[in-house]
């Protein structure tokens, strides 16, 4: 009996506990309940909201390009003015979509709307002066823009300080573009941009900015005549020296490299930069342009010669993003041109599988002042076989350089062979990879007997014994293409490796193929 009178009395006070608990968490219960009817009204309301209002990834882009192109403003002077009217504003144009219309003559007039973006108005690599009142911008813009449209440029310094005569906001009176590439780009072409201003800029070194106004005067869209604004070239107050443009070059032979990809062998790499740094003397300089190649063991072989001043390493991999002919070639080279245009009596333009060769009576110096009345001078290719070796060279070919074992030359005729070239770089305007043709003064072909190159072609990029086949002959054809013994370069071999070994001593002996 009296369990069965405790069993209410238990239950009544967990009830009253309940109700306790409820009371006491009444607040949060309440707030939990209004977001979730703010989250529900939310789904129901975006559901009849047109799927263009979204932001998407072209429209950011758009954006943050925006604000980069704005952001250095802060250091123009707010008197300066442009002389061209401000782009107009897309974001209007982006998230409204146009319908089609009937017109009152019955015809449906359909409408058409862009989205996105194929490629940038321009993509600059480097700015550099080319003379007292003259700038060069290196980059890369939209291919189909520069083929079927007009774009046109114009470029702008602005001063820190415009109170002093010389140092007035002008507007460039002459610019023209140079397309470099001969038709090779892709979705980029490469473009280089020539400022030429009524007069001196900076001379009281006061300090400035070059601006360049790219317009596509309505290509890509002829209802919108689009220009960006690009701060292209800023110069510190006090930076700036007129003796750059007549005092004598730093170099006498200066090496632009195109663009290294892929899996470079170091052992190749290690001859290269070895027998040209002793063919050029200590007066040369050579820029390397890495767009990949450049692994570990490639970075070891040019570290001594990067200590020693002989070599300027480049991180050009960023280049990538952008499609353009053969890793940016054509942009690398030319950024080259204009970067050390001041610096070098003679710029050269040739491969890692190419080794320049003058004959013995002569220097390179010689054959170079030979041909000093050209602005420019092409040097004939002498092919080499990338698989050929003496059988003389069996038994220790695994301890001899590639040039010194690799000793038969392709002499088939009737073809056109490539080839490379030297120029003067202060009277060159844009350069090409096998020769430039924008320049001041004369060039030759005629350089046979003088000058020539020799080419290991795929060498470079083999990470194995080169020698497939051992010869014992001094002519003979192979894959239905004729052969002769030329030990050329071979017979130079020890002078270079004595040379290697007095430069950095032992550090690269046990460099791998």
């Amino acid at each position: 009996m009296g369990k069965e009178r405790s069993a209410p009395a238990s239950g009544e006070k967990h009830n009253n506990m309940l109700v306790r608990v409820v009371c006491n968490f009444a607040a949060e219960l309440k707030l939990l309940l209004t977001a979730l009817l703010i989250l529900c009204s939310l789904a129901t309301i975006l559901q009849f909201i047109p799927s263009r209002f979204t932001i998407s990834a072209s429209d950011l882009r758009f954006c943050i390009s925006r604000i980069a192109a704005s952001a250095p403003s802060t250091s123009i002077p707010t008197n300066a003015t442009s002389p061209l009217s401000s782009p107009p504003s897309l974001f209007h144009h982006y998230t409204q979509t146009e319908k089609d219309k009937v017109l009152p003559s019955g015809i449906i007039s359909r409408s058409f709307n862009p989205y996105g973006a194929a490629a940038y108005n321009f993509i600059t690599m480097g700015s550099y002066r080319g003379g007292p009142n003259t700038f060069a911008i290196v980059g890369l813009a939209s291919k189909p823009l520069h083929l079927y449209a007009r774009p046109a440029y114009q470029c702008q310094w602005l001063p820190y300080s415009s109170n002093q005569e010389n140092n007035a906001n002008i507007t460039s009176t002459l610019t023209y573009k140079i397309l470099p590439d001969w038709g090779y780009g892709r979705v980029y072409t490469v473009v280089v941009v020539n400022c030429t201003f009524p007069q001196p800029i900076n001379l009281d070194n006061s300090g400035g900015t070059l601006l360049l106004h790219a317009s596509t005067s309505g290509g890509g869209d002829s209802k919108f005549n689009l220009t960006d604004t690009i701060p292209a070239l800023t110069e510190a107050p006090g930076t700036f020296s007129v003796s750059l443009f007549t005092s004598k070059p730093k170099y006498d032979y200066l090496y632009c490299g195109s663009s290294l990809y892929g899996t470079l062998s170091p052992q190749r790499v290690r001859e290269w930069i070895a027998y040209h740094a002793r063919l050029f003397g200590e007066k040369s300089h050579f820029v390397i342009h890495d767009a990949g190649g450049v692994h570990e063991e490639v970075l070891e072989v040019l570290k001594p010669w990067m200590e020693l001043g002989y070599v300027t390493l480049q991180d050009i991999r960023e280049q990538e993003r952008f499609d353009g002919y053969y890793h940016n070639q054509f942009m690398v080279v030319n950024d080259c041109l204009h970067r050390y245009k001041f610096m070098a009596k003679w710029i050269f333009f040739f491969d890692v599988d190419e080794f320049i060769y003058v004959p013995p009576k002569s220097t390179i110096r010689s054959v170079l002042d030979s041909l000093s009345d050209y602005s420019q001078f092409t040097i004939e290719q002498m092919p080499m076989s990338s698989k050929l070796c003496h059988s003389v060279d069996a038994a220790k070919r695994h301890r001899k350089w590639g040039f010194e074992k690799l000793v038969y030359r392709d002499v088939k005729r009737g073809i056109r062979r490539d080839r490379k070239y030297a120029i003067q770089p202060r009277n060159v305007f844009a350069t090409g990879v096998h020769m430039s043709q924008n320049l001041a003064g004369k060039t030759t072909h005629k350089t046979e007997g003088r000058i020539k190159y020799f080419h290991y072609h795929g060498t470079i990029a083999e990470r194995r014994e080169p020698c497939r086949y051992l010869i014992n002959s001094t002519q003979m054809n192979f894959e239905k293409t004729p052969y002769v013994l030329d030990t050329t370069l071979r017979d130079v071999a020890g002078s270079v490796k004595k040379f290697e070994l007095k430069m950095i001593g032992p550090r690269l002996q046990n460099t791998r193929q």
